[in-house]
C-alpha cells in the first residue's frame, strides 16, 4: 500500500478554502507548506491557529513564477500537492480577465510542470503515493435548467472568463495525467460559505451590509439558484480525496443545499435581525435592493455528489440553516478579522465593465 502523504504543498492556503484546508491538515497531524502570493483576497490572520506549529511553513510566491515554484518543491520536497491558488470572483473576471488567465491557466501549467519534475525524481514508494489534487468549480459546467444536476460526466460549458479559466486548468490537469502519467485528481465544488470568507462574496457581503444598515444588492430577480457547501465539509472531502482517491479520479463536491440568491439574502436578514441591534428603518429585509443582473449570469447550479459518496464515503455534514447560523454568528463576533478587509474592499459592485 502507498504511504499516506505527510508533507503537503498547499497553493493559495491564505485564501478562504485554502485556509480551511491548511487548518484541517495541521489538525490531522500532517505538515503543510502554504504557498501563497497574498493577493487582495488573502488573509494570513485566518491561519493564526496554525502558524505557530512546527509543521506549518509559509512561502510567499506566485504560482505563475516557475523559479519560485521550483524552489518550493526543491526546498520542501512535498509528498503531495493541493492546488487551490486561483482568482475566483466572477465579477472581477468580467472587469479584467487577464489575472484569471495568468493565475488560473498559466499558474496551473507551471504547477503541473514543476510537480511532474519533482514526482519523476522521487523514490518509487513516494512516487506511487504522490498526488496532485486540483480544486476547481461547478461553474465549468455552465448553467442548468430547472431540473437535473451536474455530474462528473456533464460536458463543460463555461460562460464567464472565470469559469473558462478554471475549465482550461481542469483540462490541463487531465492532460498531464493522461500524457505524462502524473497522478492527478480533480474536484469540482459548489458555492462555499463559512467563516473567514472575503467580504466581496454574497454571504459575507450581505451579512456585513445588513449589520451596518447598507443596501443589500440582489442581481436580477434574485431567482438564480446555487448549491451551498459549508467550507469545513469541503475541506474534509478534499482531505479524503488526497488520502483515498485513485489517480485520475474526479469528484463533484456539493452541499445538497440549493437556494435562490433571494432566499439566502432573506435568511441572512432574519438572522442578523435576531442577533444584532435593530435598525431605525425596521427589519433588514427592507434593505434588499434589486440591481441589474450580471452579464452572462448562469441561472442555476446544482451538484450531484453521489460518486464521492459511493466511492469514498463522504457526505456533507452541515445543513445550510446550521452553517448559515454559524457563519452569521462568526462575523458578528469577529469584527477584528473583517474590519481591515472591509477597509480594503468597501463593497463596491464590480463586473459591469463591457469587454473592450
Amino acid at each position: 500500500m502507498p504511504q499516506e502523504p505527510s508533507k503537503i504543498l498547499v497553493t493559495g492556503g491564505a485564501g478562504f478554502i485554502g485556509g480551511a484546508v491548511c487548518r484541517r491538515l495541521i489538525a490531522s497531524g500532517a505538515s503543510v507548506i502554504n504557498f501563497d502570493k497574498l493577493t487582495y483576497a488573502a488573509c494570513p490572520a485566518s491561519l493564526a491557529e496554525v502558524e505557530g506549529s512546527n509543521r506549518y511553513a509559509f512561502v510567499q510566491g506566485d504560482v505563475a513564477d516557475r523559479d519560485a515554484v521550483r524552489r518550493a518543491f526543491e526546498t520542501h520536497r512535498p509528498d503531495a500537492v493541493m492546488h487551490l491558488a486561483a482568482e475566483s470572483h466572477v465579477d472581477r473576471s468580467i472587469e479584467s480577465a487577464e489575472p484569471f488567465i495568468t493565475t488560473n491557466v498559466v499558474g496551473t501549467y507551471v504547477m503541473l510542470e514543476e510537480a511532474a519534475r519533482h514526482w519523476r525524481g522521487l523514490p518509487a514508494d513516494k512516487a506511487e503515493a504522490f498526488r496532485f489534487l486540483h480544486i476547481s468549480t461547478d461553474e465549468v459546467y455552465g448553467s442548468l435548467g430547472e431540473e437535473g444536476l451536474f455530474t462528473e460526466t456533464t460536458p463543460y460549458d463555461p460562460r464567464s472568463p472565470y469559469s473558462a479559466s478554471k475549465a482550461s486548468a481542469d483540462h490541463l490537469v487531465s492532460a498531464w495525467g493522461h500524457t505524462y502519467g502524473l497522478p492527478v485528481l480533480i474536484s469540482n465544488c459548489s458555492n462555499n460559505y463559512g467563516p473567514f470568507h472575503f467580504p466581496e462574496k454574497l454571504i459575507p457581503l450581505v451579512i456585513l451590509n445588513a449589520l451596518e444598515g447598507r443596501p443589500l444588492p440582489v442581481y436580477g430577480d434574485g431567482g438564480h439558484v446555487r448549491d451551498w457547501l459549508y467550507v469545513e465539509d469541503h475541506a474534509e472531502a478534499l482531505h479524503l480525496m488526497l488520502l483515498k482517491a485513485a489517480p485520475g479520479a474526479s469528484y463533484n463536491i456539493g452541499g445538497m443545499s440549493e437556494r435562490t440568491n433571494l432566499q439566502v439574502v432573506q435568511a441572512i436578514c432574519d438572522l442578523v435581525d435576531a442577533a444584532a441591534a435593530p435598525l431605525p428603518s425596521g427589519p433588514r429585509r427592507g434593505l434588499i435592493t434589486f440591481v441589474p443582473d450580471r452579464p452572462g449570469h448562469d441561472r442555476r447550479y446544482g451538484v450531484d455528489p453521489g460518486r464521492i459518496g459511493e466511492e469514498l464515503g463522504w457526505r456533507p455534514k452541515t445543513a445550510f440553516e446550521t452553517g448559515l447560523q454559524r457563519t452569521v454568528d462568526w462575523y458578528l463576533n469577529r469584527r477584528d478579522w473583517w474590519q481591515p478587509l472591509r477597509e480594503r474592499y468597501d463593497g463596491r459592485r464590480l463586473g459591469l465593465k463591457a469587454a473592450e
